[in-house]
Order: C-alpha cells, then structure tokens, then sequence
C-alpha cells in the first residue's frame, strides 16, 4: 500500500517512490506535484499504477507522471516511461485508447473588443461546420482507399488537397506525419470506424473553444509565437476517434496472446506489452502511427472547417487564422535522451503526457529552435488554459514532458452525480462563457469540478522547470459532443 510515508521528497516539486519499495520495480517512479496537490492524488490507484509500470521489461531511468495524475487504463493518465530501443517493450496501455488524443491552437490577429459581438453567431456557425458526438460523421466520406493514404501521409495528404498550408504543418508536431505508419496492419473494422470521421470532434472531454489572451508571462516568448494581450484565438481537442479506439483494442487482445511466447509477466494485465522488435510490437508500432497521422489529419480538418466559420462570419475584416501549434499527448515515439549519464536511443511512452522539446532541439523548426517547442494545456470547461514552452532543464528531469491538462479528480459518474447540466450551462453563460453542447447531460461529466484546479497543476510544471508559461488563455465560447 503507497502511502506518503513511502515517498521520498526530491525538491518541493517532484517526489520519489524509490526501486526498494517493492521487489518487482526495474527502476524507481517520480511524481511531479506539489505538497498541496499530494494528499489527492492517494485518492485513486495511480501511484499503485506508476509503480506497476516500473516493471515493464527494457525500462529505463524512472517511470514518470505529471501533477495532472489520475487514474488510467495500464498507465496512469500524466504517466511517462522510457524502454529501451529496439529489444524494450511497447505498451498500448502507455499510450491511450485515443491514440494521438492532442490539442491545436489557433491565433487571429483581432482582439475580443473586435470579435465579442459576433461570438452567437460564431458558435452557432462552428457547431453547424464540425460534427460532435458520440459516432458522429464528417463531411470527407473517405474511400478505403483515400483512408489508406490519410493513414500513411497525416497533414501532408491535407495539404495536398488544399486542407492545410505548409505552415500548418510546419507548426505541428513531427509536421502531422509518422513516417513508419503501415496502414495494411489495421483492421478493417477499425477502418470502416474512420471512415467518415476526419473532422469531427466526438464527446467527453474533447471540444472547440474560443478564447482570449489573458495575460503574458514571458514577453520575448510570447512575441516569438505571435500571441498578444486580448487576442482572438482557437483552441481544438480532439484525438483519432473511432479508429484509434479500435486500433487500440484490436492490438491489446494480441498482445495478451502474445506475451507467453515472449515470458513477459506483469502485475496488471492492463499493462499488456511485448519487444518493439517482435512482430506484433512492430505491427502494433506501425499500425500507432497510422492512427496517430489519422488524428493530426482529424485536427486538420476541424481547423479547416473553422475557417470557413470564420471567413464566413467575420469577412475580410477577420484576416487569417493561423495555427500556433499542435501537440499530441497520448503517443509513443522513437526518441534519443540522456539517461544515468549515457545517450540511448529509447521508445518514449506518453499517455496524457505532452512532449516540450527545448530551445536548440533538432526536432524543432527553424521558427521555434530559438525559443523552444510551444506547449498547449487545456484547462477544464469554464476555466484558463495556457500556453508554455519546452525547456533544458526538462530534458533531464521529465524525458521533455510535462503535462496535458488538469487532470480529473471526479469520475465521469460521480460528476454526473454531482452536478446537473442545465444548472452548469447557466452558470458558464453568467460568467460570460457560451457554451454549444450536444448532450445535456454530457456536459455536467466535463464540469469544472470534476478537474483539478489547472492554475495549481500549471504552477508545478512551471517551477519543476519541465515547461516555462508563456500565456494564459480565458474561454469565451466552448464547443463539445
């Protein structure tokens, strides 16, 4: 049984479960979270989660997860881990169900002054150009065909078809494309799931928000990234949908097979794993990547059809809308890092976990290199977001994490329970925040009550040193299934 006495204190912002604490630990687990945030976190099996992940064969340095910790399937959400590269295992469960599950931000060059009078319509217009909900389709019915290639090519197959500019993919993480995605190792189900779902947001927490710059922490970043005091801006969740949930199942049921023949035994199940170099580690590898390229061309689309929205409704006068950057949280990459004093080569699980590349990195544009990676984290409906940038020091202490939202404190019963839908549309349109929402009843699952406090979560991140703040970002419309 974790309890605090088990921990020991590292620095006022990271704790340490040391690899003593239980026979079957490879390595030792760290927290990143703040003596306040501590005690909520014994509240649910992550840190029991954090540890099972230490056992993982071919893990290396720490198994990690971020102050936005919660409860997951396998890996805690917030959890991070490293296995070596090629023989280390490859997790689905380190990965999420919603592969490239990620978040795009949007910047106009108007102030809420020019745009708040328009925001009823604009909603209304950005509600009617994306689908949302539950199995909800698009507007692109794709053939198997046209899928096969979004599934290999990502942003650049909308680019192609005159979805995305180059600057779109410039500003998207591994520029929208995976380039060892096998779309012939997905199944036809999974396939058929996504076939009609390129920009579509689905439920849960994933949405589309109108907010405004609020304040700016670091002037020299934010001037680097285009963003300014009460700007106009769009900020897009949203994963792989149908497909990557599919992609997912089908390859966790192979795995569990699988692992006998490979003498991997585990302390959960749900941490069904095998060798990236074995065939279904490489299948399941390639067949990632595919839905992961599915998702940036999701997020794509969605930016596409917002334009539309917003030429429609703002003319000439609004200008262009361009994209920041987009940055997944639920992935697995091929990664080389400075581990216990040696450059190794590893497979980097992060499971609601967001890479932040520092300043100089040679995955970074031209653009960002100076400044480092731009960082998006998603505060709860009705609450800040912000925008921060990847640091050096956290590529010692985090692998290049950091965090990917609040994190959840309730479950989507108990908030259900807890707090009812039409009484919380009222209270967020009181406090001037416009909501457009498929399902009443959905939406009290997502209520601010249910997540953390993402100031607290965000002020961890930023004295921990694994991403620097940036801007902070106030909702004004929001968006969901």
């Amino acid at each position: 049984m974790i309890s605090k006495e088990s921990l020991k204190k590292i620095s006022p912002f990271l704790w340490e479960i040391p690899k003593s604490f239980r026979p079957d630990m490879r390595v030792p687990a760290r927290i990143f979270t703040s003596e306040k945030m501590l005690d909520e976190i014994f509240n649910d099996q992550s840190l029991d989660q954090l540890v099972n992940v230490t056992t993982l064969p071919g893990i290396v340095g720490y198994a990690y997860v971020m102050p936005d910790a919660h409860e997951g399937y396998g890996f805690p959400i917030g959890g991070v881990a490293a296995t070596k590269f090629p023989d280390g295992v490859i997790s689905p469960g380190g990965i999420g169900y919603d592969i490239n599950c990620g978040v795009r931000l949007l910047k106009s060059n108007l102030k809420i002054d020019d745009v708040k009078e328009h925001f009823e319509s604009l909603a209304r217009e950005i509600y009617h150009w994306i689908p949302s909900g539950v199995g909800k389709g698009g507007r692109l019915k794709l053939s198997i065909e046209e899928l096969d290639k979004v599934l290999k090519k990502g942003t650049k197959w909308m680019l192609e078809n005159d979805y995305a500019t180059q600057q779109d993919i410039d500003h998207t993480e591994s520029y929208g494309c995976l380039e060892n995605a096998d779309p012939s190792v997905i199944s036809s189900r999974a396939k058929k799931r996504g076939s009609d779902q390129l920009g579509t947001l689905g439920a849960g927490n994933h949405f589309a928000e109108i907010d405004f710059v609020e304040e700016i922490y670091d002037e020299e970043a934010a001037k680097a990234f285009g963003l300014f005091k009460n700007q106009i801006t769009f900020l897009i969740h949203t994963g792989s949908r149908g497909l990557g949930h599919q992609v997912a199942t089908d390859y966790i049921k192979i795995m569990m097979q699988a692992m006998p023949n490979y003498n991997i035994q585990l302390p959960d199940r749900e941490l069904a794993c095998v060798p990236l170099n074995s065939p279904e580690g490489e299948n399941y590898f390639n067949a990632m990547a595919a839905a992961a390229n599915f998702a940036w061309a999701n997020r794509q689309m969605i930016t596409w059809q917002i334009r539309q929205a917003w030429k429609k409704e703002m003319g000439n006068t609004g200008g262009e809308l361009s994209l920041l950057y987009d940055v997944a949280h639920n992935i697995a990459k091929v990664e080389t890092h400075d581990i216990e004093g040696k450059k190794l080569k590893v497979i980097v699980h992060r499971k609601g976990a967001t890479r932040a590349f520092p300043p100089g990195h040679d995955e970074l544009s031209d653009e960002f290199k100076p400044i480092g990676q731009p960082v998006l984290i998603p505060g709860s409906m009705g609450t800040s977001s912000y925008v921060l940038c990847g640091t050096k020091e956290g590529m010692k202490t985090s692998l290049g994490s950091t965090c990917h939202g609040a994190g959840r404190r309730m479950s989507r019963r108990a908030a259900k329970k807890a707090v009812h839908g039409k009484t919380l549309k009222k209270e967020l349109e009181e406090r001037g925040i416009l909501i457009r929402v498929g399902s009443i009843p959905g939406l009290a699952e997502e209520a601010p009550q249910a997540y953390k406090d993402v100031d607290d979560v965000v002020k961890v991140v930023h004295e921990a040193k694994i991403a620097k703040k940036v801007a902070r970002l106030r909702p004004c419309v929001v968006i969901k299934g």
